[in-house]
């Protein structure tokens, strides 16, 4: 079986940072100096309590002249810490946009040429998680919460170095009295943290996938009335979430543990300073500054605490979307091992030996081989489940066989880029699938963007312009939500649409006129008549009457030819 990478539930989120490190590399200039402007604006902050306790000792001595220079240093340092921390912030925002930008437009793209397989065999709502809510929490922890983080963080290791250039004694009891005591609490919410937001971003993901789900088949649910199995389905999962978010607050509750940790060394520090003071052996400037300062630190260590659970979510959400990304593909469609082929004008299209399994159980297509010569005209016929749109899916090259080759005009399939093969072959599934948008925009989507024109004269080719002037607009006429004004027979006349204006050799079309309105058949089978000439069409048959009319039928029976 070929191999697809599947994505991980809970990824780990080890070296996370530094795997995600290339996609902030174009944005290393800016980040430097976001960096250098909050070190700055952070060693102002810290440089208050030293002007502080200048200004307190020229008190003390009478002295008014350094009275005055220590109000003008503090001005000074208030306005520095206005401008540069504005600085920084603007500089990480921009370049927090640009990276999200970025990566938004790296997810689209591989996931756009993320191979059919890949897609099929994940939720819905799982790549939707990641590809947009994993991205928009990075995107607030990148322009929001990252400045704070670098802020603080910096105010607690300056501050530190400024009191123990102050005095050593203080210090080493601050730290021997707090750090202790704060690394213990820090390691116990890391040793739960990873898990514990992990499975909260995890079940997140799973609600977020069952909705999508239950909304894309909401009809087939009300329609026997049974909507209560969708309250049913998203009730567990959102109690399973509850669950989990429960556990994600009460290991973010741990690092509250901070406030009592900061009473007591704040207690001890003001003990040891009256001493210190009474006995001669310490200033009141030096005390003052270090009831300042210590107020900072015990700030800055508290904020970090708050933003520990935000850093831990985005850590999280950073761990899925890498995950996310190394599973799929790499951005260049056109890889240098297939770069060099191309398919001919015209060709035989030759199945060799062809196996493919959708997971580790029973193949669903087994050593099939079988040949469709240039311009002919064939069935695919067999019950429901014997394989035959995984075989049209397979001879398109919209699945890699897990076994055998699929060549046309004697080359491999594999060896093309994907592009190369949609202009060679096309096949029209039995359920179309539309954007919200014009018919226009809809056949827009064609490879090659085809202009206006283009889409006028395959409406006049396969005529059906008095259907197309039937919708209200035209080719303007909007189609709703998906396409759903349109039935599915007008969805086939859509795809055929699109096919007519790839002109492609060899058209594959799963057959979907069974059960529909005469008009609609006879439309869709008039505009197949019409676009068949000249090329190789094969028809996934359903009904009797369109079997009959074809040349020849490939009938296949639990995957294999018969």
């Amino acid at each position: 079986m070929a191999e697809i990478r599947m994505l991980t539930a809970e990824p780990s989120t080890a070296r996370v940072f530094r795997r995600f490190w290339p996609s902030l590399r174009p944005h290393r200039a800016i980040m430097a100096g976001a960096l250098l402007a909050s070190v700055a604006s952070t060693a102002a902050v810290v440089a208050i309590a030293p002007a502080i306790g200048w200004g307190v000792d020229a008190v003390t001595d009478g002295d008014r002249r350094q009275l005055w220079w220590a109000v003008m240093l503090l001005v000074a340092l208030v306005l520095a810490r206005m401008v540069l921390l504005r600085w920084s912030e603007v500089l990480l925002s921009d370049a927090g946009e640009r990276t999200i930008r970025a990566l938004r437009d790296l997810v689209v793209e591989r996931l756009a040429r993320a191979p059919l397989r890949f897609v099929e065999a994940h939720r819905t709502g799982d790549l939707l998680r990641r590809s947009t809510s994993e991205i928009a929490d990075l995107t607030l922890f990148l322009r929001d919460q990252l400045p704070q983080l670098l802020s603080v963080g910096l105010t607690a290791v300056l501050t530190t170095a400024m009191l123990l250039v102050y005095s050593p004694l203080l210090s080493l009891l601050l730290i021997g009295l707090f750090l202790p005591a704060a690394l213990a609490v820090l390691a116990w919410f890391n040793r739960a943290a990873p898990a514990a937001f992990g499975r909260q971003a995890a079940a997140d993901a799973t609600m977020t996938a069952t909705f999508t789900e239950t909304l894309t088949a909401h009809e087939a649910l009300v329609a026997p009335g049974r909507p209560q199995e969708w309250v049913r389905r998203f009730r567990a999962d959102n109690d399973r979430l509850l669950a989990a978010s429960d556990r994600a607050v009460g290991t973010q509750s741990r690092l509250e543990l901070f406030g009592l940790i900061e009473g007591v060394a704040t207690a001890a520090l003001l003990i040891l300073s009256v001493w210190l003071v009474r006995d001669g052996r310490l200033g009141v400037g030096t005390v003052v500054v270090f009831v300042v300062a210590t107020r900072n630190l015990f700030e800055s260590m508290l904020a970090l605490s708050g933003l520990a659970g935000q850093a831990q979510l985005a850590r999280v959400g950073l761990a899925r979307l890498v995950d996310l990304l190394a599973a799929l593909p790499p951005a260049d469609p056109d890889a240098p091992q297939r770069s060099g082929s191309e398919l001919p004008a015209r060709g035989d299209l030759v199945a060799q030996g062809l196996r493919f399994a959708y997971d580790e159980r029973e193949d669903v297509v087994r050593d099939v081989s079988v040949a469709f010569p240039a311009g002919d005209r064939a069935g695919l016929v067999g019950v429901t489940g014997s394989g035959k749109t995984t075989l049209a899916k397979l001879l398109a090259g919209l699945y890699e066989p897990d076994a055998g080759t699929v060549r046309y005009g004697g080359v491999d399939l594999r060896a093309v880029p994907a592009h190369r093969v949609r202009e060679r072959i096309v096949l029209i599934p039995q359920q179309v699938h539309l954007i919200t948008g014009t018919l226009a925009d809809n056949l827009a989507l064609t490879p090659g963007a085809p202009a206006r024109a283009a889409m006028e004269r395959a409406v006049e080719r396969l005529a059906l312009g008095d259907w197309v002037a039937r919708l209200p607009g035209g080719l303007d006429a909007p189609l709703g939500a998906r396409g759903e004004k349109l039935s599915a027979g007008e969805r086939q006349i859509v795809g055929l649409l699109r096919a007519a204006l790839v002109d492609p050799p060899v058209l594959l079309l799963d057959e979907a006129t069974a059960d529909l309105d005469p008009d609609v058949a006879e439309r869709l089978e008039s505009a197949v008549e019409r676009l068949r000439a000249g090329r190789t069409l094969i028809v996934i048959a359903h009904r009797p009457e369109t079997i009959a009319r074809l040349p020849r039928t490939v009938r296949i029976e639990a995957g294999r030819l018969r």
